[in-house]
């Protein structure tokens, strides 16, 4: 394996890292997986790429605007789909069927706001590319590794440093024990679909600078769901581990086999994980309650 196919494999998973992570964070809490997560991503990325061919303004703001964007809507989501549910503790099932058609709704607002067009973000760089040696780095992938890794980075150290990190997690592991200690249950959860809405707006703008954006870019979600299956339901860092392992495969197919078979060998390695080991590679086992 060269270290050109490493470093791709690399950008390509840290994307994947970003939209794991916001899933993991959501099924943390309650212990569903958010299907509406792909379309949120899709809406923010809209909201970023209006921003910047109106303001002609910087990729950072641009990053920050979508985030805020992405941050926002899925508080307003998590109100109008899944506040009820919540506090009515009835089954997981619910929060699927309601985070689908929570999701569609995303994607219609986009196909109603732009139709089916397919756009381009602006060119944010002068050069494209970084030469180092024989290995050629698109600005792009760099500038998208670089800031996942420092999303995640910041998103371990709010979670294991602040209170409501601490909040967080106790939530995460018990929320009715959380709620007769005294934490705001609800203003917890609301914190972590703001996280999760802020790193589809992150995913969402890297995505459409890396490939066209179009209504459907939310599909990509999978390959988030496939690389927290693979680093275990409910594990951030095993979301992080699963989506380099998967984004360093999924690179070393298409060099090697074409892009065809990828989506393919995704699929087939999380079906692998399933069988031989189903709590994924952090060993996540999360249970439901009776």
């Amino acid at each position: 394996m060269s270290l050109q196919i490493i470093i791709n494999g690399l950008a390509l998973g840290s994307v994947y890292a970003i939209i794991a992570t916001g899933f993991s964070l959501i099924f943390n809490i309650l212990k569903f997986s958010n299907f509406s997560h792909g379309a949120l991503m899709t809406l923010s990325a809209f909201i970023g790429y209006f921003f910047a061919v109106t303001v002609n303004s910087s990729l950072l703001l641009v990053v920050a605007i979508s985030m805020l964007a992405g941050g926002l809507v899925s508080c307003l989501g998590e109100l109008i789909a899944f506040r009820k549910i919540t506090l009515s503790n009835t089954s997981p099932i619910y929060f699927f069927v309601s985070s689908i058609t929570l999701g569609t709704l995303y994607e219609g607002i986009v196909t109603i706001w732009v139709g089916p067009n397919f756009y381009n973000y602006p060119r944010f760089f002068e050069t494209t590319v970084v030469k180092l040696g024989s290995i050629v780095i698109s600005k792009s992938d760099l500038i998208m590794f670089i800031s996942s890794c420092a999303a995640l980075a910041l998103l371990m150290l709010f979670i294991q440093k602040t209170k409501f990190g601490r909040a967080l997690r106790s939530v995460s592991f018990d929320r009715e024990t959380a709620g007769l200690m005294g934490i705001d249950v609800i203003r917890i959860i609301q914190l972590a679909f703001f996280l999760s809405g802020a790193l589809a707006g992150l995913a969402g703008v890297f995505l459409g600078i890396n490939y066209t954006l179009y209504p459907q870019l939310g599909n990509l979600v999978v390959k988030g769901f496939i690389a927290s299956v693979i680093g275990g339901l409910g594990s951030v860092f095993g979301a992080v581990a699963g989506a380099l392992l998967l984004g360093l495969t999924e690179t070393l197919l298409i060099n090697f086999a074409g892009s065809g078979y990828a989506p393919v060998f995704s699929f087939l390695i999380m079906l692998v994980f399933l069988l031989i080991r189903p709590q994924g590679i952090a060993g996540s086992n999360v249970q439901e309650k009776a």
